[in-house]
């Protein structure tokens, strides 16, 4: 079947919660042995921690903003998929701010080259595939978050720039754009009901999107049936950026 992945192995960077964690859960339901990497000493840390369920996944604590961690993680091998699902935002105009600027372009974008650098050797080896997600934020402005907004469209170029690169390597690289999910990093939307209702009407579907939706899209993406895409992002919201 072209979504089975039994006999795969998974690296979810951010995979500890959210989007990430939804995406890990769908390939290990399908058979992968699925490792993710987050930013919590131990998995127990995550107990109780809403849309967090580490259960059948291997756990590492690396923190992504920090290059000497990614450096020194364990480099897991053979690797088929990495996918790239690290995210961070700074609230109330601080990425307009030195401090809050580097944080979020240090995960959200640095990382992304990092731990692809990592992993490129093995998975050349095993012509294996990069799935980096950034978000529909990466094509529009976003005036209370610069660093997020160009962090999110540099994933973006880097998706087109390595899948061009590293196809003659055997690594297929592509992308996906959320929309609006929800997860922590959106509670600043949805926990406040008039900005719920106003970015509903704007959502064609009429729904948010779920860490589900993002884990059929990464296993479209991740599956033979996508064996001739490259560098391309899937933009995954609802109608949202119609």
């Amino acid at each position: 079947m072209d979504l089975d992945f039994t006999g795969k192995t998974v690296l979810v960077v951010g995979g500890s919660s959210g989007i990430g964690n939804g995406i890990a859960h769908g390939f290990r339901a399908r058979g992968a042995d699925v490792h993710v990497w987050g930013t919590r000493a131990t998995a127990m840390d995550y107990e109780g921690s809403e849309g967090s369920d580490l259960t059948g996944l291997a756990y590492a604590k690396v923190d992504v903003g920090v290059r000497a961690e990614i450096a020194a993680a364990e480099a897991i091998a053979p690797l088929d998929l990495l996918i790239l699902c690290q995210g961070t935002v700074q609230y109330r105009r601080a990425e307009f701010e030195p401090e809050g600027w580097d944080r979020v372009m240090a995960v959200n974008l640095d990382s992304l080259m990092d731990c692809a650098r990592k992993f490129r050797a093995t998975l050349s080896d095993r012509k294996g595939v990069i799935i980096i997600v950034s978000s529909i934020s990466g094509y529009t402005s976003n005036r209370g978050n610069p660093a997020y907004a160009a962090s999110k469209a540099g994933a973006i170029s880097l998706t087109k720039t390595l899948g061009e690169a590293w196809a003659r390597e055997g690594i297929r690289v592509v992308g996906l754009a959320p929309g609006l999910v929800d997860t922590k990093l959106t509670k600043v939307t949805t926990e406040h009901p008039e900005r719920l209702e106003g970015a509903l009407r704007s959502i064609p579907l009429g729904r948010m999107g779920s860490p589900a939706d993002m884990a059929g899209a990464a296993l479209l993406l991740a599956s033979p049936l996508a064996a001739y895409v490259v560098g391309h992002t899937l933009i995954v919201d609802g109608g949202l950026s119609l």
